[in-house]
């Protein structure tokens, strides 16, 4: 019976059983910590029957301190089936052989290999800056299954969240984003550009999503999991549908219509938060041009006047990485991601 045929099991569940039943057992006398963790929607709990048509079968990291043992990886490689409830362990990606079902390495190799740092001899601001939410999202996401080094778990933890000047300082920049262009829209709209009018009213609603996240404390992923990711917010009941009816309007009054309800409801839970001084949050005109905007600059301000990190306030504000670059290739890549945003 093949694995499809035995029906889906979530990639973190079917990880687990492969430790606990397959993998545990051949490293009984070696301290080693195991966890589905990184890259993959599975580590995300996105995972679908569909995620199975490639790439896929039972996987997972084992975590040692210093070095892999001498012979170790061969040792575990020999040991294991061919296949572990219906799957292949020795899965390919479009037929190329991939011999990480079982991920051997140093714990601190892998963080620096995945976040361009090993956080465990601490995290500067610099750090903070310098790190994707998908990356941040990836290394506290997933699930851990034995912890015998007492490291990953402290790791993930000190991840968890941004220190609050940081996050402060994360918000300031989310808010400028979307007072660079909140008024767009209508410009675009008032010369007959109705594309160029619904492609920036679009950049709105991602960023209004993304600064969700922010205010409710938890990491974006990318692209492809944002909308599911939304949907699981507390703000989704009341910010969701305004920004689903601005990508659905015919015109532009109905576009504004739908993106001021948004940008009224995000602005009320920020106040509700209580980490700014409370700032109005209704929208008003945009000089004398007939558009209605929030005037987030005024969110902005709220947020840098309670930041202290003097070092912070000196920044352009541009925000993290993730905030000013947009590239699939540098948001996977935490080495690459750090070199350009600590050039910045």
């Amino acid at each position: 019976m093949t694995g499809r045929d035995a029906g889906f099991v979530p990639g973190v569940e079917l990880a687990r059983a492969f430790y606990e039943e397959a993998v545990s057992p051949l490293l009984a006398d070696v301290p080693h910590s195991a966890a589905l963790i990184g890259w993959g929607s599975d580590v995300l709990g996105f995972d679908t029957p569909r995620s199975t048509d490639h790439g896929w079968g039972p996987r997972l990291q084992v975590f040692v301190e210093d070095a892999v043992p001498d012979g170790l990886a061969e040792e575990v490689d020999a040991a294991l089936p061919e296949s572990f409830r219906g799957w292949p362990v020795r899965f390919g990606w479009n037929d190329v052989p991939v011999t990480h079902h079982v991920e051997l390495a140093p714990l601190g190799a892998w963080l620096q290999r995945r976040l361009g740092f090993d956080p465990r001899r601490g995290i500067a601001k610099r750090d903070w800056l310098a790190l994707p939410q998908q990356l941040l999202l990836e290394v506290t996401a997933g699930a851990v299954f034995h912890d015998g080094l007492r490291e990953l778990g402290p790791v993930r933890e000190a991840l968890r969240w941004y220190p609050h000047d940081v996050w402060l300082w994360l918000l300031a920049c989310q808010w400028r984003r979307i007072d660079q262009e909140e008024h767009f829209p209508g410009r675009a709209a008032e010369v007959g550009d109705e594309l160029g009018s619904r492609v920036v009213a679009a950049r709105l609603v991602r960023e209004v999503m993304r600064l969700c996240f922010l205010l409710e404390r938890g990491y974006a992923p990318y692209s492809k999991w944002l909308g599911s990711a939304f949907a699981r917010l507390d703000a989704h009941a009341q910010v969701g549908p305004p920004l689903e009816a601005t990508l659905a309007a015919a015109d532009f009054p109905a576009r504004e219509e739908a993106l001021v309800a948004a940008v009224e409801a995000v602005a009320r839970r920020h106040n509700a938060l209580g980490i700014t001084r409370p700032v109005d949050p209704t929208v008003r005109g945009f000089y004398t041009r007939p558009f209605r905007v929030l005037s987030s600059r005024r969110f902005v301000d709220a947020c840098l006047e309670h930041i202290e990190d003097e070092w912070l306030r000196s920044l352009p504000p541009v925000g993290a990485v993730d905030q000013f670059l947009d590239s699939p290739d540098v948001l996977s890549s935490g080495e690459l991601a750090r070199r350009i945003a600590l050039s910045v």
